[in-house]
């Protein structure tokens, strides 16, 4: 991803359909038309500043919003919310409302700022039980109401929080929210230190995310019972081709995937989501989108907005999109790298290295925070994107691996090393690289290279972190981000603190940061890795340093509900432990829920399509033997596939009835309290996962043998090439 501020939305003015961008969006000057001055500036200082909401204005808001969404063709409008599904959700209501003489359009100010959806039907991890049902959405005035339209009008969607009756957030916005808040004021305090917070009212994060999808024709989908209802395949064997060749990556982008490009691009441009970039991946039948930096709450809100606009656009073009981490077994799967910075609201980025990052000490301040932030809570990091889905990709067989770990590249390591060695050198430089023939421009080169393989890296102005599910939620893993970094940067200013004082020389003060920055890295250094990965000598050296390896979704979410998280979340005010001990027990749950729905569609799958496709196969091979034999042909080699497929066939079953064995043991031992949730996990990811595998082996070895006027399913040789 382009190194871009937050101000390289602008860009998008450059474009032709620049006129288009925004305005399904009450923002600009959708807001200057319907607004008055006076109801704008104060809205805006909410919306910039963080300032409460005014309730006298409400009312007004809520009409200008009303009157756009009308003139847009709306009927309906919604509250928007992420509940703890890892989905979006809404509820539509209409603007008309019976009068004794007709009906009249009607949207206050308490429509606006409140709604009421059912709270008992979400998960909650126990914070409500199923007959206690109400909760509240809350109007979040920081994200831009938007239009979604349909072909009879359009909806008007209020990006809401989600919490219930006592208070407690059911959501994924509204610890995302506090969590912003504590990094701002923890890093105000940085600031303040260095003199540095003069026109400064607010720090903010932000995030550029770079998504990454599969388009395959609908048609396939249709015929696959594993993808229509788990998202991926089940079974398959691998095709003859897949990316040996690196072919497909960054290669022409086909036509008919490009139609479907421009149309999803331009439905996010009216929505404001300023997507920049686009291109083929690496596995055949892969793409990726990208959008510029936006403020945290924003981009989170916009990347649920951006998987829904390519999910509906991939059918109105005839293809499916599959967002799953790891639809094809044997191909490269797809992620979502959280591009995460932190920046005043006057533009500066903290984590600019600058020209001279060997004496920005404030720089190195906000560096070494994130270095003590990793190493202390790795395993938070590793819990914030464990799912079922991407187990298949975490700690196997593509990047990253579950060991969190940090690159920093060849300059930052030597600043470090400086630090450690109370020595001063100047910073090392890329300098520019001579292609070797005068007709090329010399090219001007980084100061360090990047790291593919690396879970955490810094990529000149931001960490990378690139170990997020393509179908995750942002709003979780940098929840739990900018928690432990605000951790980290209370941790600074506390101890510089309690040294700078009007006393105290600026010799004396430089002192006491490098002696800080020294400590740091002392402690919390081994935690920074530039090399290779995947390498084995990587694993080894990452026991021997202490580092966590959580390779599955289970080993991973025990540590969201340890003491040390707990405490953590509980004193900064981002989750009591009520709320972060009920999201475990969700992930727990959805994890359990997942792999189950997964073991029963393959069941059906064995059974009703692969098995009988077999005994098929079987009954003709059998057939064509009792026909050789009478008319004295040789048929050993036909009589040994009949064999191997006779085998093959019995293997099938003897699956199936382990299958069916480990969703009876699930059933019977269901009690709904924790330690069962937490064993239910336990069994699923020992014993059921490894059936599973052992069922599709043979299902794919059975995929290799039988005719394919016998196989009732799509090959990922069709579905991945023909496009």
């Amino acid at each position: 991803m382009e190194d871009l501020t937050m101000s390289s939305a602008m860009e998008m003015q450059d474009y032709d359909y620049c006129d288009s961008f925004g305005c399904r969006t009450f923002t600009g000057d959708v807001m200057l038309r319907y607004l008055q001055p006076d109801v704008h500036k104060s809205l805006l200082d909410t919306i910039n500043n963080s300032k409460p909401l005014d309730p006298a204005i409400a009312n007004c808001v809520a009409d200008s919003m009303k009157e756009w969404a009308i003139d847009s063709g709306c009927t309906h409008y919604t509250h928007w919310f992420q509940p703890l599904t890892g989905a979006t959700a809404e509820k539509h209501d209409s603007f008309l409302e019976p009068t004794d003489s007709g009906a009249i359009a009607v949207f206050s100010g308490d429509m606006l700022i409140r709604g009421e959806p059912d709270a008992s039907s979400f998960p909650s991890g126990g914070i409500r039980d199923t007959w206690e049902a109400r909760g509240y959405t809350a109007w979040d005035a920081t994200s831009p109401a938007f239009i979604m339209p349909n072909e009879e009008g359009g909806t008007l969607c209020i990006p809401t929080a989600f919490v219930s009756w006592t208070g407690e957030a059911l959501d994924k916005k509204t610890p995302l929210l506090r969590s912003i808040d504590v990094i701002n004021e923890q890093a105000m305090r940085i600031l303040r230190l260095f003199g540095n917070d003069a026109g400064v009212k607010r720090v903010i994060t932000t995030l550029g995310l770079e998504q990454e999808y599969f388009l395959i024709d609908e048609a396939f989908v249709a015929n696959r019972p594993d993808l229509l209802i788990c998202g991926r395949t089940l079974i398959g064997a691998p095709p003859p081709k897949g990316h040996q060749l690196d072919d497909h990556y960054f290669g022409k982008i086909p036509e008919r995937v490009l139609a479907f490009m421009d149309d999803s691009e331009q439905q996010l441009y009216e929505l404001g989501i300023p997507v920049k970039t686009r291109h083929n991946e690496v596995a055949p039948g892969q793409y990726e989108i990208a959008p510029t930096y936006e403020n945290a709450n924003v981009a989170s809100d916009h990347q649920m907005l951006l998987m829904e606009v390519l999910k509906a656009t991939a059918e109105a073009h005839g293809f499916k999109c599959l967002l799953h981490e790891k639809p094809f077994a044997g191909v490269n799967g797809s992620g979502k790298h959280n591009n995460w910075s932190i920046a005043t609201d006057t533009g500066i980025n903290l984590l600019n290295p600058g020209k001279e990052p060997q004496s920005n000490t404030q720089f190195l301040l906000f560096l070494c925070a994130v270095i003590r932030a990793v190493d202390l809570h790795a395993d938070l990091l590793r819990a914030s994107v464990a799912s079922a889905a991407n187990d298949h990709r975490l700690g196997a067989n593509e990047a990253p691996p579950a060991i969190i770990s940090i690159f920093l590249g060849e300059m930052l390591t030597d600043i470090l090393d400086q630090i450690e060695s109370d020595e001063t050198r100047s910073a090392r430089t890329g300098g520019t690289l001579d292609l070797g023939t005068t007709s090329m421009p010399k090219v001007d080169r980084d100061s360090g290279d990047r790291n593919r393989t690396s879970p955490f890296a810094f990529t000149g102005n931001k960490f990378e972190f690139r170990a997020v599910g393509s179908t995750s939620t942002i709003a979780w893993p940098n929840t739990i981000l900018n928690t432990i970094i605000a951790e980290s940067l209370d941790y600074i200013a506390t101890t510089l603190e309690n040294v700078f004082s009007g006393s105290t020389t600026e010799e004396q003060r430089d002192t006491a940061v490098r002696s800080l920055l020294q400590d740091i890295l002392k402690k919390h250094r081994k935690v920074v890795f530039d090399g290779d990965n995947y390498s084995e000598t990587w694993q080894e050296e990452a026991k021997r340093r202490g580092l966590p390896n959580l390779a599955t979704a289970p080993d991973a979410f025990a540590s969201l509900v340890s003491d040390k998280s707990l405490d953590l979340f509980a004193n900064y005010k981002v989750l009591s432990n009520r709320e972060l001990q009920a999201r475990e027990e969700v992930l727990l749950e959805t994890y359990t829920t997942k792999v189950g729905i997964e073991a029963r569609t393959l069941i059906q799958m064995l059974s009703t399509q692969v098995l009988p496709a077999a005994l098929r196969y079987q009954r003709e091979l059998a057939e064509v033997v009792e026909t050789s034999r009478k008319v004295s042909i040789d048929c050993s080699r036909t009589l040994g596939r009949l064999a191997d497929v006779g085998k093959l066939s019995e293997s099938i079953q003897a699956s199936l009835e382990a299958l069916g064995l480990c969703l009876e043991t699930l059933k019977i031992a269901v009690t709904g309290e924790h330690v069962e949730t937490v064993a239910h996990a336990i069994f699923i990811r020992d014993t059921l996962v490894p059936e599973m595998l052992v069922a599709r082996g043979i299902s794919d070895a059975l995929e290799q043998v039988v005719p394919d006027d016998i196989w009732p399913l799509p090959s990922y040789t069709e579905m991945l090439f023909i496009r």
